[in-house]
């Protein structure tokens, strides 16, 4: 039961992302109008401290005006490789440069409405560098026991369900 996308046409774009609408043929033979959301790929990294600890962000999503815990992440620029922008945001947003990263997993949140691919990295060691440069991304950084994560994740202290994956898969990585 394969969607065929015919054809799309932009109704709006920016340097984020751009808003086609597609001509789909359905496999009844059927034309649907679908509005589609492009986005460029986005990264996110963490580091995990031989104490089991993860670093996270305690931020506000004005959006949909909820706190949270995230990873450090952004989009990728245009010819970046993806784990090197992983590692550029991490330290921006947290001031912390992860050692090698090491790839976590990728997903797709909304893949009924956008292409946006998310790629999760993590390491198991980071510098410190100084304070963050982009410090308004976040109210705090802190580090935080693994072990409390799927409690974290149940009690909603996780809302965006990508930061939400990456952090279940590092407590099966680290912990079983």
């Amino acid at each position: 039961m394969q969607w065929t996308n015919l054809s799309e046409q932009s109704v709006y774009q920016n340097p984020w992302f751009r808003v086609n609408l597609a001509d789909v043929l359905l496999p009844d033979g059927r034309h649907l109008e679908h509005f589609v959301i492009r986005l460029r790929p986005v990264a996110a990294a963490t580091v995990v401290n031989e104490a089991n600890e993860v670093l996270l962000l305690w931020r506000h999503r004005f959006i949909t005006d909820s706190w949270g815990w995230e990873l450090a992440a952004g989009v990728v620029e245009d010819g970046e490789d993806v784990a090197a922008a992983a590692a550029r945001e991490m330290e921006e947003e947290t001031g912390w440069r992860p050692g090698e990263l090491r790839p976590l997993l990728t997903v797709e949140p909304a893949n009924g409405l956008t292409d946006a691919r998310h790629h999760l990295y993590w390491s198991d060691r980071a510098d410190y560098t100084g304070p963050p440069q982009d410090a308004f991304e976040s109210s705090r950084r802190e580090w935080i026991p693994l072990k409390l994560v799927p409690d974290m994740i149940a009690r909603g202290e996780v809302p965006a369900a990508n930061m939400a994956a990456a952090l279940l898969m590092l407590h099966h990585l680290r912990l079983g």
